[in-house]
């Protein structure tokens, strides 16, 4: 029998989509989430327009939800992305391997007058218990 996604994906936001000219830290999003225990994660950057300034993304992690690092590079797949006036209109995706139970997603903002729109998602994926609960 084929996996079902519905029954083995969930998607939590961190970044809500907005106009940056800032920098921001997103809402924390837990690996535990429904009891499911997700053992993968996926960030998912999508972006408007961007005017000007570099938007950098940084992928957090946390064991606690309290104490906040960045994501060692060997724990992540893909590049955290410098997004500038070039980036219009595009998806940006990097793989979380890490093991602590909270992620979210932040962003360092530079050299801003009217920034930029975009937004991020964490996908959780690869549940210890399905199906996934969507409430």
């Amino acid at each position: 029998m084929h996996p079902n996604p519905y029954n083995n994906l969930l998607t939590k936001q961190s970044l809500t989509p907005a106009a940056r000219t800032a920098t921001a830290s997103g809402s924390s999003v837990d690996r535990l989430a429904s009891g499911a225990s997700f053992q993968d994660a996926l960030i998912v950057v999508s972006t408007g327009t961007i005017t000007d300034g570099t938007h950098t993304i940084v992928v957090e992690e946390s064991a606690d939800n309290a104490a906040w690092a960045a994501v060692a590079d060997a724990d992540l797949q893909g590049t955290e992305p410098a997004i500038g006036a070039a980036d219009d209109n595009k998806i940006f995706e990097i793989g979380y391997l890490g093991t602590k139970r909270y992620v979210r997603v932040s962003v360092t903002v530079a050299g801003t007058t009217t920034g930029g729109i975009y937004g991020a998602d964490v996908v959780l994926a690869n549940p210890r218990r399905a199906a996934v609960s969507h409430s």
